[in-house]
């Protein structure tokens, strides 16, 4: 073997560092770690909205400056819920939207007597309002509509004042409230299997 067969040590170490991938590299993992929280981030944000409550409609189940979560594709790819508590955008001005909660699907017949709301002449069991509605008056749900309420019915702006939502205007479900911390739960629709009595 002559001299052209040996290299010096320090040049062998460089090559083999060379060869390394850029993505085993620290630089590479910290770009892999950035690119994967953005794709997340966006992945998250096409399902789930976070939304402040801004007004007292929903009280008590909701307050003004409550955070909290919405279910994008709660409807797209599930069931509409009587009872949930859903976001959509305001029929009236559809730059603002609103928060209530649903009460009558497409076709349903939805009255206020005595103080009591029925679906199709069923009382519901609302243990959630902040009080029994002052107002009285039946409603027919129309085909492509839905009928909400708010929780503090007689401070609410909604479908006995102004009418029905097109289910296109729907943005999605509430799921949790999430800040602030003391207020945190998970909005889950009642069981509207018992009657009022």
């Amino acid at each position: 073997m002559d001299e052209s067969d040996y290299q010096p040590v320090e040049l062998v170490e460089l090559q083999e560092a060379k060869k390394v991938p850029f993505w085993q590299t620290l630089p590479g993992e910290v770009l892999q770690t950035l690119i994967l929280a953005i794709i997340l981030y966006f992945a998250i944000d096409s399902v789930f909205e976070r939304v402040m409550v801004q007004n007292i409609s929903m009280q008590p189940t909701l307050y003004e400056g409550n955070l909290i979560v919405v279910n994008k594709l709660a409807y797209k790819l599930g069931e509409l819920h009587t009872g949930d508590i859903v976001i959509f955008h305001n029929p009236n001005f559809l730059e603002e939207d609103y928060i209530k909660r649903l009460i009558g699907t497409p076709g349903d017949v939805v009255s206020v007597n005595d103080g009591v709301v029925s679906v199709n002449g069923t009382a519901l069991n609302e243990p959630y309002i902040a009080a029994q509605p002052g107002y009285e008056d039946t409603w027919t749900v129309p085909a492509d509509s839905l009928f909400v309420l708010g929780d503090n019915r007689n401070n609410s702006s909604d479908s006995h004042s102004w009418g029905f939502v097109p289910i296109e205007d729907l943005v999605g479900k509430a799921l949790v409230v999430y800040w602030p911390p003391q207020a945190a739960k998970i909005l889950s629709h009642p069981d509207y299997g018992s009657a009022v009595n």
